[in-house]
């Protein structure tokens, strides 16, 4: 195995360790909610004037789905949609008070994570978090030209 072929395995192992070892306390917290709809709320309390079009970029996903979601998520009372009064095209979600608590809940789950693995990330120096901050950049930008190319462009 090549040193490309090891990192991208070991980026895989690493992804899928992490999901592994949250996944308990995750589903312990959200019960009766699946995991893309707890990472929906929390795109939507990070960002003002979430809709259906930004969901399904920052997710990969497309239109169709992230709107069979937000109606789920509707429907529970987690979000809510609105319009704003200069445009009356558009829809808009934004968290319900059941949803803030949800998100809060989130954040202190991912605070706790980080906590347990602050060990590793403070022996990394910050020349090796540039290099490898800018190695994801640069994949993540191949990755989107690559996407374009096959037409899966969610835009």
């Amino acid at each position: 195995m090549n040193k490309e072929e090891q990192l991208i395995m070991g980026f895989r192992d690493v992804y899928n360790k992490m999901s592994w070892l949250n996944k308990h306390k995750m589903e312990d917290s959200f019960k009766g909610y699946k995991s893309s709809e707890v990472h929906c709320v929390e795109c939507i309390g990070r960002n003002v004037d979430s809709n259906v079009t930004k969901l399904a970029e920052s997710f990969y996903m497309t239109r169709g789905a992230i709107s069979k979601m937000t109606k789920k998520l509707i429907k529970k009372d987690i979000i809510e949609s609105y319009q704003k009064p200069d445009n009356k095209k558009e829809i808009y979600f934004r968290l319900t008070e059941q949803g803030q608590v949800i998100y809060k809940i989130h954040e202190e789950l991912h605070k706790e994570f980080r906590e347990r693995d602050k060990a590793v990330f403070e022996q990394v120096t910050e020349q090796q978090f540039d290099s490898m901050l800018s190695f994801v950049e640069k994949y993540s930008r191949h990755l989107d030209v690559e996407i374009k190319k096959q037409g899966l462009d969610i835009k």
